[in-house]
């Protein structure tokens, strides 16, 4: 009976590094400001997703278009007709990984950088970021800003509005992780 016992202790905490090795939100925050000093216009989605996969690096998020919410309704109903026609490009998506590892296993804020495909209005572009990876024995949080050019996109900025709206898209991330449990 004592070598099935531990037996069984030994799976289970051999097993248990290889549940912890993803992090998964399904709450991340993006932010951004279009603006100009004519205009303000900033917007935030409260509701990205991500996972993290600690074993390789490789790092994953995903936001709806229409998830951003603007101050002026108006703005929100410009941003999603005309600008990203988020009816046709639902979602943003991000696929890469870090450039360089870090441990999860030990806490502390690390600085980063990710490399990979940002697809967005239906254009793929590689895309680099840097950032700070904060970890601590029950989660972990990831911050970012880094710029968007809307012409690398295709996102046709009419000449009406142009003084308005920035043709660089300065983009902030906060996202917290939990471990994945599988």
């Amino acid at each position: 009976m004592k070598k099935i016992l531990t037996l069984f202790t030994v799976i289970v905490f051999t097993a248990y590094p290889a549940f912890a090795q993803k992090y998964f939100t399904k709450t991340g925050i993006i932010s951004f400001s279009a603006g100009t000093s004519l205009e303000d216009i900033d917007a935030v989605n409260k509701s990205a997703t991500s996972v993290i996969d600690a074993a390789t690096g490789k790092i994953e998020f995903a936001v709806l278009i229409r998830g951003f919410e603007f101050k002026r309704a108006l703005m929100q109903e410009h941003f999603n007709e005309n600008y990203m026609e988020s009816s046709k490009y639902p979602k943003a998506v991000f696929k890469g990984a870090l450039a360089e590892p870090i441990s999860f296993n030990k806490p502390g804020t690390y600085t980063a950088t990710v490399k990979g495909i940002l697809e967005m209005h239906g254009v793929k572009k590689e895309t680099t970021a840097k950032g700070t990876i904060k970890v601590s024995a029950q989660s972990v949080q990831v911050l970012s800003r880094f710029s968007v050019n809307t012409s690398d996109f295709n996102i046709s900025i009419p000449g009406v509005v142009k003084d308005k709206i920035s043709q660089v898209v300065n983009v902030s991330m906060n996202c917290n992780y939990t471990p994945l449990n599988k």
